[in-house]
């Protein structure tokens, strides 16, 4: 799977910092992690975790406080759960870039991440190289995912990460959405290791930074109380990637790393 995404990158002529962005393809590993196993016959459903109320807004001044926004791609998954239930406890908010086709499937989580004050976010429908597509086929894949995140949260998404990180003029004009790339890469998806990844979130987080993390993995799920925990004790607060830009107009189509002085 990682040779077709090197391939991929290399045939765009995309240099070292795209493609350390390459992930894992969601579909497959989706389809099968999301298999259940049926219970008994006649067994009751077991009660739901009741959700948390909504946290408001942050009132944070990241012009003045070292802010970092954690930024989940290419969920909801199995583990999706347990990292909500990690943030609930710390009350940090993140921002969760979804899969539209795995949100109607997973209902309950996305209005989950929309009540509990995440803030929900377009990563296409199903994951395709944007650059390669015409501009028909980017917008279909933009305008299914807003339409299905609107539809089961009541949330319209005002962001959009490009899958791969891969975009160009074209896609930004057809997606007519701010792109929200990243300033640290964890590469997560390829090395699924937890210690590895909050090495690399301490040793390259920077404020005004924004976290590209994907919590369609079990490693990076465990590393992120020790991230928070981390970062808080070196003064680092935690915001979603609209308050991370509070007070600057972010434009259509054009990219933000990270938010600038």
């Amino acid at each position: 799977m990682l040779n077709r995404h090197i391939a991929v990158m290399a045939t765009l002529g995309v240099g070292a910092s795209l493609l350390s962005a390459c992930e894992q393809s969601p579909r497959v590993q989706m389809a099968a992690e999301r298999t259940r196993t049926p219970g008994p016959a006649g067994a009751r459903p077991q009660p739901q975790r009741p959700q948390s109320p909504p946290r408001k807004a942050s009132r944070i001044d990241c012009a003045r406080v070292k802010c970092v926004a954690l930024t989940f791609d290419d969920g909801p998954g199995p583990y999706t759960a347990r990292l909500l239930d990690h943030l609930a406890k710390t009350r940090v908010r993140a921002t969760f870039f979804v899969l539209g086709e795995l949100v109607r499937p997973n209902a309950r989580l996305v209005r989950r991440i929309a009540a509990e004050g995440h803030e929900l976010a377009n990563h296409s429908w199903s994951h395709p190289d944007l650059a390669g597509m015409s501009s028909r086929g980017v917008r279909n894949e933009a305008q299914r995912t807003q339409a299905a995140i609107q539809r089961v949260s009541g949330v319209r998404s005002r962001l959009f990460r490009p899958p791969y990180g891969s975009t160009n003029a074209q896609v930004g004009r057809a997606v007519a959405l701010p792109q929200i790339m990243w300033s640290v890469d964890t590469l997560d998806w390829s090395h699924r290791n937890t210690a590895r990844t909050v090495r690399i979130v301490l040793k390259e987080t920077r404020g005004g930074g924004i976290v590209l993390f994907h919590d369609v993995h079990k490693p990076t799920v465990a590393a992120i109380p020790q991230v928070i925990s981390r970062l808080s004790r070196k003064g680092y607060r935690f915001v979603t990637v609209s308050e991370l830009f509070q007070g600057k107009r972010l434009r259509p189509g054009v990219r933000y790393y990270e938010r600038g002085p």
